[in-house]
């Protein structure tokens, strides 16, 4: 019974956010929190130990990156809003989630905590440069605009990390609950989904001009891009004996990250392309579960 709430709680986590909109906005001041409580929770799964960088992962933020910057430049001559909502949609680092699906698959789970790790970090770097060369400043300099971006999304990615380890060192009873308590971070995903998800519609609904064209389009290539990278990373992950967590690793974003980024440092209604992406990745993950259930005599482990 719990395992099917879990399957139904996102789509009703989106749901809710939808039709109760301008109820959950008033919650969007919490999402940056609930995504370090995320991290911190998925990080206190993470051994040290147990982590090695390798080629795949290199490959892989490669992909991540330059990805992002080529989707940007490529969209931004047809339609600016078009190219941020993309870019955001690969720059992304990987959901939190994914280990869970990657072990549920038959893949490497600490092939996919690393890259998890190693993609935060990556933009933790990235994302303040790439947003105040896109985005809009407002009359602040470049320096100024970076600076600003490092202080708000460096600590949400990184200061999660830090405290898992210093709980592991110093408070290693609380890390043991955490660690043992990882689901605790689903149902924090779905709410932080049920927020944004809110926060998202009650923009489209205060346009003045409220183009569906484009909002259709941006889900379209939305689409695209998901089918794309959970091919490119499938294709990559497979040289290196690690075609699920590949897969996992590029496609499985961090949709509630990615939204809130969107929101606050690049044009709103570019968040409808990472919203949309949230109902394709999880359509994509339903579908391989199902196949994996029922694939008679498959594999037990397709790494």
């Amino acid at each position: 019974m719990l395992e099917r709430l879990r399957s139904w709680m996102l789509p009703l986590a989106m749901l809710g956010g939808g039709i109760f909109y301008s109820f959950f906005n008033l919650f969007a001041f919490l999402t940056p929190y609930l995504i370090s409580v995320m991290l911190l929770i998925t990080c206190c799964r993470l051994s040290i130990r147990e982590m090695r960088f390798t080629r795949l992962h290199a490959w892989m933020l490669m992909v991540q990156v330059f990805g992002s910057v080529i989707v940007y430049g490529v969209l931004c001559y047809f339609d600016r809003v078009l190219a941020e909502a993309m870019m955001i949609c690969v720059l992304a680092p990987t959901a939190v989630a994914a280990a869970v699906i990657t072990g549920m698959l038959g893949g490497s789970v600490p092939c996919l905590a690393t890259y998890t790790l190693a993609s935060n970090l990556c933009v933790a770097i990235v994302a303040p440069v790439m947003f105040s060369l896109v985005g809009v400043r407002d009359g602040v300099s470049f320096g100024q605009s970076v600076w600003y971006i490092c202080t708000q999304v460096g600590p949400l990615l990184l200061l999660p990390l830090a405290g898992a380890w210093v709980l592991e060192y110093f408070v290693p009873s609380v890390h043991k609950i955490l660690r043992a308590r990882q689901s605790i971070s689903f149902y924090l995903w779905s709410l932080s989904l049920t927020i944004v998800t809110g926060r998202t519609v009650f923009f489209i609904m205060q346009q003045d001009s409220k183009d569906y064209g484009a909002e259709i389009l941006m889900a379209i290539a939305a689409l695209v891009l998901c089918i794309a990278q959970f091919a490119l990373g499938r294709r990559i992950g497979k040289k290196y004996g690690e075609r699920i967590a590949g897969g996992q690793g590029l496609g499985q974003k961090n949709t509630i990250l990615a939204i809130w980024m969107a929101q606050v440092y690049l044009s709103p209604l570019s968040s409808i392309g990472p919203a949309a992406y949230v109902l394709w990745q999880n359509s994509i993950n339903a579908f391989q579960l199902y196949r994996k259930r029922n694939t008679a005599g498959g594999v037990k482990d397709e790494r």
